[in-house]
């Protein structure tokens, strides 16, 4: 939770400032906003540098051809970014378990990297059966004025509000 002035951006003017972006971004490159697919070319290159050659055997990388790439960019400038308001706001802070983690499940870090790991691999695995990750259809559909972006956005803030109420509600451990 935000204390009384953390030092954090309003979010109606940040998420404005990200929408204006996301215009900008498709008016000029073409592009539209995504990440999953970042990570799977990712995991190519990887598997290129362990083994050279072996991704091009596997027929999920003919349309995902390992290679860095803007979107590649964009997921390392989220990061950056993010670190850049963090340290420039004074709101920067190492934490391996979050304080509303630990209130609610304990303050291991091993069981919060657990938790972690696998729930990356789940969220993952449903952006790619989705064929993109939440900012991909939710936000790009949205800016496209697409229904099956406001379909998507809608979808995933209920599932996030849902996830967020099973997991935080019920008191501390």
């Amino acid at each position: 939770m935000n204390k009384k002035n953390d030092g954090a951006m309003n979010p109606y003017l940040a998420g404005g400032l990200s929408g204006l972006v996301i215009i900008f971004s498709a008016l000029l490159t073409g592009n539209y906003f995504g990440a999953s697919t970042s990570f799977v070319r990712s995991a190519g290159m990887l598997e290129n540098f362990v083994s050279p050659g072996r991704a091009a055997q596997i027929d999920y990388f003919i349309h995902y051809i390992p290679k860095f790439d803007w979107q590649l960019m964009f997921v390392v400038g989220i990061f950056l970014g993010s670190l850049a308001a963090a340290l420039a706001t004074g709101s920067f802070k190492w934490q391996a378990v979050p304080d509303m983690w630990a209130g609610r499940f304990g303050a291991s870090p091993v069981k919060r990297g657990i938790a972690a790991f696998f729930a990356g691999i789940v969220a993952m695995f449903g952006a790619r059966l989705a064929n993109g990750c939440p900012s991909g259809h939710g936000l790009s559909g949205a800016v496209q004025l697409a229904i099956s972006g406001f379909i998507a956005l809608t979808c995933f803030f209920v599932g996030g509000i849902v996830v967020a109420r099973l997991l935080y509600s019920g008191g501390h451990k």
